[in-house]
């Protein structure tokens, strides 16, 4: 019953992380297109608002079940390479979140809030938005590849 606890959180919070990163994006992408000033400014709050209640606790859930499978099911966290990559992956992604995304989503903020009023969107952020789009799609490749990892556990 634990283990099959564990499965489960794994397993929502895996649907939680990749929905949220996916969905978010692709809603991003055509505000962006928009152009429209208050779209783009509600848009950004959004992504803040989702990222928070989603992906961080998508991301939580992920790890929790999936350690507790593998602590439930006696692999080795280390030994085991589908596992070892999948975690690699994981890690590499929440890097490029927290140290690309997540500071181009605070500056994005700050000029939404400029904006908000129907005010001009200023060049600086369309290419935040270009560059945020970019490395989110970099930071999805990894995810991913742990997914099909763990579903197939190739090696």
């Amino acid at each position: 019953m634990a283990y099959d606890l564990a499965l489960f959180l794994h397993v929502t919070g895996v649907v939680m992380l990749m929905g949220n990163i996916t969905v978010t994006a692709i809603w991003k992408f055509f505000a962006d297109r928009d152009g429209q000033p208050q779209v783009l400014a509600f848009a950004q709050k959004l992504v803040t608002y989702t990222d928070w209640s989603m992906t961080v606790w998508g991301a939580g859930l992920t790890m929790l079940g999936g350690y507790g499978m593998a602590v439930l099911g006696g692999w080795d966290l280390w030994g085991t390479r589908w596992l070892f990559w999948s975690q690699v992956g994981f890690v590499a992604a929440g890097a490029i979140w927290l140290g690309v995304l997540v500071p181009i989503q605070r500056r994005q903020a700050r000029l939404a809030r400029g904006f908000t009023g129907g005010g001009a969107v200023p060049d600086d952020y369309r290419r935040l938005s270009r560059r945020w789009l970019a490395w989110g799609l970099a930071s999805t490749v990894p995810l991913v590849a742990a997914t099909w990892l763990m579903v197939t556990k190739p090696f």
